[in-house]
């Protein structure tokens, strides 16, 4: 089971909705590019969505709602991956977002879960950069202290990019974790 996590409006739903989109496009093109077609409709998660990404395996990824945070833990059994998702045109939701990560990092039943920070809406003008972020929120440290491993990639949920990289992610860390 992968976990979605992340505040609300910073483009969960959406995410998933695009990674179901991309697959078949992948399996069906030589580049694995092609378009997304037209954004799908989203409105905000309120409680806990499950959706099968059916890639080399059936990968499940629960998403739940930003309005949920307090109770996150009582979904952390049964986590082998974990998605956080951080919205880079936001910068007063940065810090909450930070408080979150941590509360996820430092929690006993998802020290054996893989993480994947999702930097989403780099395609907006007024987003932070990555290097920006980094240093705002300290990941080096979070990463180095954190009993995780730790992989960050910047998308654009709306766009496309990076989406392959976060497909990738899935399947090789579902492979490794059965």
């Amino acid at each position: 089971m992968c976990l979605l996590l992340g505040a609300t409006g910073v483009g969960k739903t959406l995410l998933v909705k695009r990674l179901q989109t991309i697959l078949p496009r992948r399996l069906s093109s030589r580049d694995g590019k092609g378009d997304l077609g037209d954004l799908p409709p989203t409105r905000p998660t309120v409680g806990t969505n499950l959706t099968d990404i059916v890639a080399q395996r059936r990968i499940t990824i629960r998403e739940l709602g930003g309005c949920m945070g307090p109770i996150w833990s009582s979904y952390y059994g049964n986590c082998h991956s974990l998605l956080f998702m951080v919205d880079t045109s936001n910068p007063t939701q940065l810090s909450a977002s930070c408080v979150q990560l941590l509360a996820l990092l430092s929690a006993e039943q998802l020290a054996e879960a893989s993480v994947l920070i999702l930097f989403n809406k780099i395609d907006l003008p007024c987003y932070m950069t990555i290097e920006e972020i980094k240093s705002l929120i300290r990941l080096p440290d979070l990463i180095a202290c954190a009993k995780q491993n730790i992989t960050t990639v910047e998308i654009s949920a709306r766009k496309g990019t990076g989406l392959s990289e976060v497909l990738r992610w899935l399947e090789d860390t579902h492979r490794m974790n059965g």
